[in-house]
């Protein structure tokens, strides 16, 4: 059973810099995929990046190509998001989920992810 906790979120203005963390316990494999999504009241939740943690496949949404890096430290057990020249449209609450993958192919579709930590809030101001 995978436990996550997010943080790092706040508050930033536009153009500035964030970086999230998640912390996973109890991992056993990498056969993972590791996932960044967020959710604004009355969205629908949307994958930002991914990651599979055997090394490999990244999935970046296109609202944040470019901004926006996915990385891991295995050795840590932790899952970053570094998030760079930020918009007030990145405004949410932002949450990190895992799911068990036997292929290393990962999306951004949140309905796979079983696994999820509590969220981290990042707002954005202009």
């Amino acid at each position: 059973q995978l436990q996550l906790v997010e943080s790092g979120g706040g508050s930033v203005q536009a153009g500035g810099s964030l970086r999230l963390s998640c912390a996973i316990a109890g991992r056993t494999h990498n056969k993972y995929c590791l996932g960044w999504f967020r959710q604004t009241p009355g969205k629908e939740r949307e994958g930002v990046a991914s990651v599979y943690a055997g090394g490999g496949s990244t999935y970046y949404a296109d609202s944040v190509k470019g901004r926006f890096t996915i990385s891991q430290d295995n050795a840590k057990d932790i899952l970053y998001l570094q998030m760079d020249s930020l918009k007030v449209e990145d405004t949410a609450m932002y949450s990190c989920a895992a799911q068990i993958k036997f292929g290393s192919y990962c999306d951004g579709w949140y309905k796979e992810y079983n696994y999820w930590g509590q969220g981290t809030q990042v707002n954005v101001s202009s």
